[in-house]
């Protein structure tokens, strides 16, 4: 089969189209014959040799693949041949096949082609599971969302609208805010040209937000805990801006605040599988009945790899950006 691999670490052109052994799939797993992928920070970061494979997974890029079931490992007889099924992967979504445990498969709602559905379980399920099950968000709650332009950004303002929360987000420019509002962002504060943490005690009246999704890590954590109301919940997806900082422990005790950090990638298969099956009951059947949509910027072929690279560490995107693999 065809896979995108890299030979050493560094910049997007270092990925090149090459082939690679096919797979046979062993007890448990099903082969899928992948259609479509997509591009995700973590990718990038790999590429650049600052975030390896975990244990025991592919060293081919990508996290998460749209396709077809095209055989079964012992002990499997279901999804059927033929399925359409999307799902999350600890690597090598950037090749025709992969191998996954069955009990990942999310079977792709009709109305979703396999460019739309490959834009769906990183992002998705990483905005469902900090939302929902870490930073606890309810109905009547305020959310803050950095980066709300960013493919889990615009999984969160979408999750957040249907479980009847108002969403505040940053985003870099004034058409990013304008897409954000689109999907049902209450309010965006431009980061380049205005002070976030002044602008957002502006937007609440000086009450801040229950609950904030970041991904920048050190450089906001402060401000964070500033603008979070009594009781509300930090929850720390990435460390873009750095993963060394200071606290006030008294801030955390004052407030009564939580702050936790999560990463998806290495859990075990049954956390993944227990994520898989709130997945299937709350978020999937939303993609049929048109209530989320999954938001794509761009459309590249595989062998364009690195030029979805390019896009993505650009920061020029809203949502995702797909790898069509044929």
């Amino acid at each position: 089969m065809q896979a995108i691999v890299f030979d050493q670490a560094g910049d997007a052109e270092v990925l090149k189209l090459a082939e690679v052994a096919d797979l046979q799939p062993q007890a448990g797993e099903l082969l899928i014959r992948v259609h479509a992928t997509a591009v995700n920070r973590a990718d990038i970061l790999q590429r650049r040799g600052m975030y390896p494979a975990p244990a025991g997974a592919s060293e081919i890029l990508g996290l998460e693949i749209a396709g077809e079931v095209i055989g079964h490992g012992a002990g499997v007889t279901a999804p059927a041949l033929g399925t359409r099924i999307c799902a999350l992967l600890p690597g090598g979504g950037y090749a025709q096949q992969v191998v996954i445990p069955a009990e990942l498969a999310m079977p792709i709602p009709a109305n979703l082609n396999y460019e739309q559905a490959a834009a769906i379980p990183e992002v998705w399920m990483t905005a469902y599971d900090n939302l929902f099950n870490w930073g606890r968000l309810s109905a009547g709650e305020r959310l803050l969302v950095h980066g709300g332009s960013s493919g889990i950004g615009t999984a969160a303002i979408q999750l957040a609208g249907w479980r009847g929360a108002e969403v505040i987000i940053t985003a870099g420019s004034e058409q990013k805010i304008e897409r954000c509002r689109e999907l049902g962002a209450l309010a965006g504060i431009n980061y380049r040209t205005e002070d976030w943490p002044e602008r957002l005690q502006e937007l609440t009246n000086q009450q801040g937000v229950d609950v904030v999704l970041d991904m920048l890590g050190a450089s906001y954590f402060n401000d964070n805990l500033a603008s979070l109301r009594v009781g509300g919940r930090l929850v720390i997806i990435a460390t873009m801006g750095g993963a060394q900082t200071e606290l006030d422990l008294r801030t955390l005790m004052l407030k009564r605040l939580t702050v936790c950090g999560t990463t998806l990638r290495a859990r075990p298969v049954a956390a993944k599988a227990a994520l898989t099956q709130q997945m299937l009951q709350d978020v999937l059947p939303r993609f049929a009945d048109g209530t989320f949509e999954p938001v794509i910027e761009a459309v590249f072929d595989l062998a364009d790899a690195s030029a979805a690279h390019r896009l993505l560490e650009s920061s020029q995107h809203v949502g995702k950006i797909v790898l069509r693999v044929g």
